[in-house]
């Protein structure tokens, strides 16, 4: 496929929410809130914020600027804009990264399927021992979970067959905004409940008294997890942009939209928690076991409108891992359009078939296949690890290698520019922190992951 006939997104909000929709997923949701419980509320906040404007931004902008000069799949577009050599090994690191996530990561997409219908049929009204007893027998199932990740990818493979604009743009178009509603309309309603304001207090009145060198890595790790970076997705999905498009200021825009839902999770779930007198850093078991039961104590008044809460809830969650799940699957897909000359629906079809036989597998390691381990972990907890403790942080530290010490500074800033159309005041500014701040910040948080520091 020429640069000329390759897809673009049709608009500019379609670019916009496209991208974000690739970066906000279950960890804004959940995972976020519990770090922040974990980490003293709204200090935590800062400091995350912090990261994301000098480390996660100008990673950003670095990954579009590879996709969009490229015009390609991620593995060819590094190949592209380093000139040759070893450097698409970051591209095809992208690559292996999108197929073994869209595997594990749709395990616990399909659960928000199961907990929509659960909590839809009042099947998750009960205490936390029986909630708990719930959750892991559905997990063990044989053959429940299967369903919902074949159904789940069902859902993902007939987007991306229509492609760019039909599918991956028009579908995000309706998504994200119904994931807004969906999350602004739990925020009203947690924040009316009785006690709430401690919750809300929590979240918003800093505990400097928490910031330890332990929030600042979390912080660190939670920024660049967040928003997909060293996955190929951003520089695939930046291979769909114009030539007019103002990278900085979408990555900025992505940044800010992200890091907007992942606080707005917070005020979803705090408020809630402490109306109930459960505790802000429950960890994991906050949205499969804990959220169910503090849905039904906080409307124990209306238990039908607990059983809509919680619905409302499980499917914003469904959402947000849908429209994460779908610029994956386009990774992959991209990649064996364009590599292997195939049309865009079999090379779709390979992808869905490939993942969704892995992803039953990592299903079935939580059960009946429970021997299937490697190095003491399952397969659903390796994939985990190899992804985001390993493939991830090298691949955007790579990149941040590669942009800037490697590519020629004029390149970068006629990307960066948009070939001097633009302002070039930031420009320093971004190279400096993408040759020492980014690569020094990832490096750190890496090191973290092993307990080395």
């Amino acid at each position: 496929m020429s640069q000329a006939e390759r897809a673009n997104f049709g608009s500019k909000l379609g670019i916009i929410l496209a991208t974000a929709g690739s970066a906000v997923g279950l960890g804004n949701i959940w995972r976020f809130p519990y770090l922040a419980g974990q980490n003293g509320g709204a200090a935590f906040i800062f400091i995350y914020i912090l990261f994301v404007v000098v480390l996660a931004i100008p990673c950003i902008v670095s990954e579009f600027i590879i996709g969009r000069r490229g015009q390609a799949n991620a593995v060819r577009a590094y190949d592209r804009i380093a000139g040759g050599g070893p450097w698409k090994i970051i591209g095809i690191m992208g690559v292996i990264t999108g197929f073994l996530i869209c595997s594990y990561y749709t395990v616990v997409s399909g659960w928000c399927l199961e907990y929509i219908y659960a909590s839809a049929v009042g099947q998750l009204r009960g205490d936390v021992g029986y909630i708990t007893t719930f959750f892991d027998e559905f997990t063990t199932n044989p053959w429940k979970p299967l369903v919902c990740i074949v159904l789940f990818f069902l859902i993902n493979h007939l987007i991306i067959v229509r492609g760019v604009q039909k599918g991956i743009e028009k579908a995000s178009k309706l998504m994200m905004p119904a994931l807004f509603v969906l999350l602004i309309v739990l925020v009203v309603v947690s924040c009316l409940l009785p006690g709430a304001d401690k919750g809300i207090s929590f979240l918003l009145k800093p505990d400097w008294s928490a910031v330890s060198s332990g929030m600042f890595l979390a912080a660190l790790g939670q920024a660049f997890f967040s928003l997909s970076l060293g996955m190929g997705a951003l520089t695939t999905y930046a291979s769909y942009f114009t030539r007019e498009t103002n990278l900085t200021q979408s990555a900025t825009q992505i940044a800010f939209i992200d890091t907007f839902v992942a606080i707005l999770a917070g005020l979803m779930i705090f408020p809630a928690a402490f109306s109930v007198g459960v505790s802000p850093d429950s960890g994991p078991s906050l949205v499969f076991i804990t959220l169910p039961n503090v849905f039904q104590q906080a409307f124990s008044f209306l238990p039908a409108l607990g059983s809509i809460v919680a619905v409302m809830f499980y499917a914003l969650l469904a959402l947000a891992a849908l429209t994460s799940l779908i610029s994956l699957h386009e990774v992959c897909t991209s990649y064996l359009t364009e590599e292997f000359s195939m049309s865009r629906s079999r090379a779709a079809l390979i992808v869905t078939a490939i993942c969704t036989v892995i992803a039953i597998f990592c299903s079935l390691s939580f059960g009946h296949y429970d021997w299937l381990t490697f190095f003491g972990m399952s397969l659903f907890d390796l994939f985990d690890f190899a992804t985001s403790q390993l493939l991830m942080p090298i691949g955007g530290f790579l990149t941040c290698l590669l942009m800037g010490w490697f590519v020629p500074r004029r390149i970068v800033r006629e990307e960066f520019t948009n070939g001097g159309t633009l302002s070039a005041r930031l420009f320093g500014a971004y190279l400096f922190l993408v040759r020492y701040v980014c690569p020094i910040g990832i490096f750190i948080i890496f090191l973290h992951q092993f307990g080395v520091i």
